[in-house]
């Protein structure tokens, strides 16, 4: 992907995910079992990948990539679903504003910890004062967001 897209991209991935919840809300509105609409959504996620992989299917891993893989590293879908399935089930009982405030601010928090940290394999980006008051300030942002 050329370096000019990837900005857009990221916005435009960002947009997609709040949309994401109210449809995953309507979903499990007419499924009515969130467990089947959660289901329904990761199918047609999975359906999506695989047909991207029957595009484009090399590189493949080696035996060694697979053996130097962390035992967590499959576990992000699992991640994801943790919050698919919040937003299903909870979008219309606080808004999309809130679930999605919520948690992106969550998603903030425990980034920048993540980066200061090192954790998870990523290269330490130690917390700034600067980086610290922005944290803060989407905080207070996702609380007047709450608020009003």
């Amino acid at each position: 992907m050329s370096q000019v897209w990837i900005f857009p991209f990221i916005i435009a991935g960002g947009i997609l995910q709040a949309a994401g919840a109210p449809i995953n809300g309507a979903l499990k509105a007419s499924l009515v079992n969130p467990w089947l609409a959660s289901g329904v959504s990761f199918l047609l996620v999975t359906f999506l990948a695989i047909a991207l992989f029957f595009m484009q299917p090399t590189p493949l891993p080696t035996l060694d990539d697979l053996r130097s893989m962390k035992w967590w590293a499959p576990l992000g879908g699992i991640v994801g679903a943790v919050a698919v399935f919040a937003g299903l089930t909870l979008v219309q009982k606080v808004g999309v504003g809130t679930l999605n405030g919520l948690t992106i601010c969550a998603n903030l928090v425990a980034s920048v910890a993540i980066d200061h940290f090192g954790l998870i394999g990523v290269a330490e980006h130690p917390i700034s004062v600067l980086r610290l008051i922005g944290t803060v300030l989407m905080m207070a942002g996702v609380a007047l967001v709450m608020r009003f």
